[in-house]
């Protein structure tokens, strides 16, 4: 039987990428006689009904956008027993890297049609006011959330130089936090640039933050990047891009299924390029695995 697809777009994603990407994929998945339906995003709390409905008519929802769009419905997806399909046409396309997803809309629309389903694992973020987020790639407390905080300002550079410039600008600016991770209640004392818990390698924009992730083995990796001098960590930075970052001093990889993090002032967290909040004093997050949450086509 031929599979059905609604497509959620976000307009804005990739400087206005994404209404262009989602053509000719459309056009070949109804060449091939699926019916395909195209909605342009109008919003979280309206894309939590068009999910549900998509998955109630037995259609492959499908994301796109970047990585924050694709974020924001995988958790509904999730929930609700459907299926997710991705076309990347976002700024980093981080978590498409991670699935080895092909540029050519021909060969993404051959995926979608062909591909047999997956289960892969996500990230749930407790927040202290009792809600909680989704996420399908990484949260990240430190100086990359404010690098991505200064990436969402970016609009006259280009692309493949916003995240390197971004986070150059984030790290002279930034100053260290103290604190500690637990994990599967193992507590360890930090004083760091950056904790990141991944479910994907990839994050910034191309950058191998997490090697060994994978993305169905029901743990998360932890990587805390200690808080050396200003200097030497951004002269560590094209490091990060292949992974051999994780061989420095400052750097400790850490695996577990539950992360809590406290830390001693404030520090901003995000997710999949989209602010989380502010972690704050007495106020501890805990990030865990929702292994095998998600049936996604890759």
């Amino acid at each position: 039987m031929t599979r059905a697809f609604t497509f959620l777009v976000n307009p804005t994603s990739g400087g206005g990428a994404a209404p262009r990407a989602v053509v000719p994929v459309a056009r070949a998945l109804r060449d091939a006689g699926a019916r395909v339906e195209v909605t342009y995003s109008p919003g979280p709390k309206a894309t939590v009904a068009l999910v549900a409905e998509a998955v109630e008519r037995g259609d492959v929802v499908v994301s796109v956008g970047g990585d924050g769009m694709l974020s924001s419905i995988a958790g509904q997806v999730a929930a609700t027993g459907g299926t997710l399909g991705v076309v990347p046409a976002g700024r980093g396309n981080d978590f498409a890297r991670m699935l080895g997803l092909p540029d050519a809309p021909d060969e993404i629309a051959r995926i979608l049609l062909e591909a047999e389903p997956r289960r892969i694992d996500l990230v749930e973020v407790d927040l202290p006011d009792g809600s909680s987020r989704v996420v399908a790639g990484s949260v990240y407390a430190g100086v990359d959330a404010h690098a991505s905080e200064i990436v969402d300002r970016i609009r006259w550079m280009p692309r493949k130089l916003q995240y390197p410039v971004a986070a150059v600008r984030a790290l002279a600016a930034f100053r260290p936090v103290a604190g500690t991770v637990t994990v599967d209640g193992e507590t360890h004392r930090v004083r760091a640039a950056t904790v990141v818990t991944a479910n994907s390698a990839f994050y910034g924009s191309g950058m191998k933050i997490a090697p060994p992730a994978v993305l169905d083995d029901g743990e998360l990796d932890i990587v805390v990047i200690a808080a050396a001098g200003k200097l030497d960590l951004i002269r560590s930075l094209p490091k990060v891009y292949d992974g051999s970052h994780v061989a420095l001093d400052e750097v400790t990889v850490l695996r577990g299924r539950e992360i809590t993090l406290a830390m001693e002032r404030p520090v901003a967290v995000g997710g999949d390029g989209e602010p989380l909040g502010v972690l704050r004093p007495g106020e501890p997050w805990t990030i865990r695995v929702l292994p095998a949450a998600l049936s996604l086509l890759s």
